[in-house]
């Protein structure tokens, strides 16, 4: 059985749909975190679900921003650890703007005709996504 200690400061990124704990690990960039150790557990056993991803990250996450997390995994929880205990645990939320995360598919949105255009998507109150140049709902390709 594989051991991973317990952190003493950190964060544990749980409940991680099995089989994503890597794009999750690329997108947040927690590659270049040089201050912090990071453990990515991937197909762990779990009651809920059967399997699932978990990170864990022991060190500064300061400049780290979890928002995107809520978009990504509904399924997601994070687990603040200050001095080897559970100080918070949160679900987040569906972040109101998405950045760079997913991208216009409208032709003739200025995301497609300007190089270098950040891809700019804000939470409507209907709980969708709309581009904020061109108002292009965001739809999931089937």
């Amino acid at each position: 059985m594989l051991k991973v200690d317990e952190l003493h400061n950190g964060v544990v990124i749980d409940h991680i749909t099995a089989g994503t704990g890597l794009a999750l690990y690329h997108m947040l960039e927690l590659e270049k975190l040089h201050d912090a150790t990071v453990a990515l557990l991937q197909n762990v056993r779990s009651q809920k679900t059967g399997k699932k991803d978990i990170i864990k990250i022991e060190g500064d996450v300061s400049g780290l921003n979890f928002d995107v997390l809520g978009y990504l995994d509904p399924q997601i929880t994070i687990s603040c650890i200050e001095d080897g205990r559970i100080v918070r645990k949160i679900r987040p939320d569906l972040p109101k703007q998405l950045v760079n995360v997913i991208k216009c598919t409208n032709p003739r949105c200025i995301t497609a005709i300007e190089e270098g255009c950040d891809h700019i998507f804000a939470l409507t109150p209907s709980g969708r996504y709309r581009c904020i140049y061109c108002e292009e709902e965001f739809r999931v390709k089937p």
